[in-house]
């Protein structure tokens, strides 16, 4: 079990990682949309420390990039805190919720979920409210899986990794101890 104080400052550096790793990226043009540089430690920061501490990050993180760096322009900041939490908060559900008894199981589930999950929350926010029913299936499509494409790859090959490596390095606490 991990002390409130070690959730927080994950939190912190999956949240300070929100605004380094999007700069990072930027170097490439519509990097951001292809990449997905700031999922990575929302989603980290849920399956590690649980839904709360996702949600915060997905809220803190972007907003945190945008007083920073400008990116995501303002724009486009509401949506995506909408996304960026749901995306945190339901991969932290989903991994306090499915218990397989094999770490990479439930790694895999709750990603793919809390992906998933965010997504069609993005789309419906982007339909209902920001785009005011000018958003399309098409769109919708288009924008969180044909161009994102390369940006999911990276988080389904990446974050059960980086999670599996912390505990080999028993730096958080091992799901299913020896």
């Amino acid at each position: 079990m991990m002390t409130t104080v070690k959730k927080a400052i994950i939190t912190a550096v999956c949240a300070a990682l929100c605004v380094v790793l999007p700069t990072a990226f930027h170097a490439v043009p519509n990097a951001g949309s292809i990449f997905l540089p700031m999922h990575i430690p929302v989603l980290l920061a849920g399956l590690i420390c649980g839904w709360s501490y996702g949600l915060i990050c997905g809220l803190i993180g972007p907003l945190l990039s945008t007083l920073f760096t400008g990116m995501p322009p303002m724009a486009y900041l509401p949506s995506m805190l909408i996304e960026l939490a749901v995306y945190g908060a339901a991969t932290g559900l989903l991994m306090s919720l499915v218990h397989t008894r094999e770490i990479y199981t439930d790694l895999y589930i709750s990603l793919i979920g809390g992906m998933l999950i965010g997504r069609i929350v993005a789309g419906l926010s982007r339909a209902l409210i920001f785009a005011g029913g000018s958003y399309s299936m098409a769109a919708w499509a288009t924008s969180y899986f044909a161009t994102a494409l390369p940006g999911i790859v990276i988080q389904l090959v990446l974050l059960p990794s980086i999670v599996f490596a912390l505990e080999r390095a028993r730096l958080i606490p091992m799901r299913y101890p020896q």
